[in-house]
């Protein structure tokens, strides 16, 4: 195949936007159509603009789509460009079910075409290289696994769009929440590291979750996911900060830690006894050209959709389980900011940090 792949990408304003740079960019990609209610953008006036992403991928022949619209419809879009012969680019959340999850994936079967997650963060090395050293050895045995997110979103973040700072709407799962779409690469990552794959790989959920926000949904959350063969993953994800931090994987062992940030593609390697941490970093490959050689010459897939169940398990529990808990006025801070409302929760740094080293969540934890 030497021939440009024909790419039409549905949802082209805001993150959608860099889907198109990154058509554009690519020397063997061609932008053929775009499809948004809002208007096609600036895009070359060769390139079909649609309102409807269904009418681009049934009018169109594409040999890639690239869908960035709200997580209600990707498994219905995602499974109609698969049917007319294409390969999928999905952004993340990928889909909002379990069972949405197994019938997209026996699609791509039948379809003999590929679906990658745009969880950006798996198409690093050190994904790989952090999963490999903690079964090495070299921090002992591993006691559990874990992840800290901390952002800041102001109040005008939970009202950017119609399905913002939802759960669900209409029946229809949403799943803004912090640790399902903001912070949901800290969750993915962690998964991807403890080798959790499938949404079997999950047998128990405790999820401790909580709002400073007048939100549906959770901003400030906590985490102990069991996995098949014994494994935990405990998770303290907030975008309630006062200040952004890096977000990080953790391993902890029986000799030492591995706290692998993946923003960064940097492993550090703390061993009990030793002055300093080792430090690794690595490469990354874009999920859209790791896609495009899977398409070309067969190059396995980094962010494969089979590769997110666990996951989809995770947001499945959050979206349909308890409400998040309102936290306590008094823990909240109101400030303002370069024009913007910013609720943030007083010690929110430390309750995640303890969540993800001591695995409990908030509620065992008393705190928050």
């Amino acid at each position: 195949m030497t021939e440009r792949l024909r790419v039409g990408v549905a949802g082209v304003h805001g993150h959608g936007r860099g889907h198109v740079d990154a058509v554009l960019g690519a020397a063997d990609l061609e932008l053929i159509a775009v499809a948004d209610p809002r208007g096609g953008g600036d895009v070359p006036s060769a390139t079909r603009a649609f309102t409807d992403a269904v009418a681009m991928i049934d009018a169109v022949d594409l040999d890639v789509v690239v869908l960035s619209t709200p997580i209600p419809t990707h498994a219905g879009l995602a499974g109609l460009a698969l049917a007319r012969g294409a390969h999928v680019l999905l952004e993340k959340p990928p889909v909002a079910s379990v069972a949405d999850h197994h019938a997209l994936v026996r699609a791509t079967d039948a379809a003999s075409r590929a679906v990658q997650v745009g969880f950006q963060s798996l198409g690093s090395a050190g994904v790989a290289a952090t999963t490999d050293a903690a079964a090495s050895g070299v921090i002992g045995e591993v006691l559990h696994y874990g992840a800290v997110g901390l952002w800041s979103r102001s109040e005008e973040y939970w009202r950017r769009a119609p399905w913002a700072g939802h759960r669900v709407i209409d029946g229809r799962p949403v799943a803004d929440g912090v640790a399902t779409n903001p912070l949901a690469h800290a969750l993915a990552t962690a998964f991807a590291i403890a080798g959790a794959a499938a949404p079997e790989d999950v047998v128990a959920i405790d999820a401790d979750l909580r709002r400073a926000n007048d939100i549906a949904t959770d901003d400030t959350s906590s985490l102990v996911v069991g996995l098949r063969g014994g494994a935990r993953v405990a998770a303290g994800l907030a975008v309630t900060a006062a200040t952004r931090h890096e977000p990080y994987v953790l391993v902890r062992g029986t000799r030492g830690f591995l706290v692998y940030v993946y923003t960064l593609d940097s492993l550090h390697v703390h061993r009990d006894g030793a002055a300093l941490p080792r430090t690794y970093a690595f490469e990354r490959t874009g999920l859209l050209d790791n896609l495009v050689r899977h398409v070309r010459a067969g190059d396995a897939l980094l962010a494969p959709l089979a590769r997110t169940g666990a996951f989809t398990r995770v947001l499945e529990e959050i979206v349909t389980g308890p409400p998040a808990t309102p936290i306590a006025p008094r823990l909240v801070r109101v400030e303002a900011s370069a024009g913007e409302t910013f609720r943030t929760v007083i010690g929110v740094e430390e309750a995640v940090e303890r969540v993800a080293w001591e695995a409990r969540t908030f509620r065992d934890l008393d705190l928050l």
